[in-house]
């Protein structure tokens, strides 16, 4: 076998690992390998991937640097270089804290460490966006290493998650939930104290909850090179999110949108902390005071970021012109209209109240600008396809079951 300019090496077996994985195959034809801690559905059921390496302990920090070594030790004759890309929060993390014995063995592009935990601990993050001048939700940070009562005013409705999402998810307990929505200041007391009890001993965040449907909700994904400039720009709305109570802030249909002066303050922003990699930022407008308000931002891709595929710039391309072709590319501004959507159409058609939202999924759907990348022609497996069909069915049920 000819060996290979550059082999992927995607680590996680979730929806954005099965995104990427088709990404690297619809540009280059190439087959990734997966490194996951348990077989799921969207990957195991695919004949994109070239292998999934399962390894339980992945997750466990002690373990990660050697399981990925052993990974590269494996297959370096394929290829003459590595190409290491994270899909969720925790692996990218350690991607970002075994920086130093990976490098030896891949590519890769995130940010630097220090970085990395100003922008993930919410208060150190919600600093930088005033200093920089983006616009947040009044937020308040209540510490779980002691059992105090919360005792500042708040508007009702508010917003209540977990500063630290890692800590919280290893410690889960009954009624957890990704985000809680609370109506009075005695049931922001009694989640406070759920959560307290669980043994999760970091901050929790407490927000005005700014009102809108999904709709009101926005996401940007920017691609920052190794050098730390700015390659692609996006900006999307928001058409419908999950409305399970453990799945909440994953977006299952969007639309590409087009908005200069916002797309250039989040790249200004990025570029003042001195960014590296990709940025996927959460946002939502506040009809209020007519203003973007930014909630977090993702140190990798979404589960929704391949959307940037059909609007032309293959979330593979960008770190394969930048970390294997090291091309300098000017800024990209992207305008193209496209419709991402992991749901069936009759669910858009149902559940998405706003009604010019609802015109242009029509008209999309219409001029065949719907994506659903889960539906990729070129995964054959049988058994996904039984799989899909009915996940597609379970989708409706759950949207009219669930109501946020």
């Amino acid at each position: 076998m000819k060996r290979k300019p550059f082999l992927p090496i995607i680590v996680g077996t979730d929806i954005n690992a099965y995104n990427m994985a088709i990404s690297f195959h619809e540009e280059y034809n190439i087959h990734p390998v997966l490194v996951g801690k348990g077989v799921l559905p969207f990957t195991n059921y695919s004949t994109i991937p070239h292998k999934i390496e399962y390894d339980k302990n992945l997750a466990e920090p002690q373990e990660f640097a050697n399981i990925l070594i052993r990974v590269a030790k494996k297959y370096k004759k394929k290829a003459d270089k590595l190409l290491l890309i994270g899909t969720n929060d925790l692996y990218v993390r350690l991607i970002i804290e075994n920086r130093d014995v990976l490098a030896e063995h891949f590519v890769f592009n995130y940010l630097d460490e220090d970085l990395m935990n100003r922008l993930q601990f919410k208060a150190n993050f919600y600093k930088l966006c005033a200093k920089y001048g983006i616009d947040a939700p009044t937020t308040f940070f209540h510490s779980c290493a002691t059992d105090a009562t919360f005792d500042e005013e708040m508007m009702y409705p508010v917003i209540i998650k977990p500063s630290n999402g890692i800590e919280y998810s290893r410690n889960p307990f009954e009624g957890q939930q990704k985000v809680f929505k609370v109506e009075s200041q005695q049931e922001l007391q009694n989640v406070i104290q759920m959560v307290y009890n669980s043994g999760y001993r970091d901050e929790l965040i407490i927000q005005d909850y700014i009102p809108g449907e999904d709709t009101a909700m926005w996401d940007s994904v920017v691609y920052m090179s190794s050098k730390g400039k700015p390659q692609i720009v996006t900006f999307a709305q928001v058409v419908l999110q999950e409305h399970t109570v453990t799945a909440i802030g994953n977006y299952t249909a969007l639309i590409s949108r087009y908005n200069e002066e916002m797309m250039k303050k989040l790249v200004g922003f990025l570029e003042a902390v001195g960014y590296k990699g990709y940025a996927n930022f959460d946002l939502k407008y506040d009809e209020r005071d007519g203003k973007f308000k930014v909630f977090e931002v993702n140190i990798r891709q979404g589960r929704s970021s391949y959307y940037i595929n059909a609007m032309g710039s293959n979330l593979a391309r960008n770190f394969v012109d930048d970390l294997i072709e090291n091309k300098d590319k000017p800024c990209a501004y992207l305008e193209k209209e496209v419709l991402f959507s992991v749901v069936p159409k009759v669910v858009l058609r149902k559940f998405v109240p706003d009604v010019d939202v609802q015109r242009d999924i029509r008209r999309l759907i219409k001029e065949g600008k719907l994506v659903n990348p889960l539906f990729y022609k070129k995964d054959k497996h049988l058994k996904r396809k039984f799989y899909l069909a009915a996940r597609q069915v379970n989708y409706y049920k759950k949207y009219k079951e669930n109501v946020w």
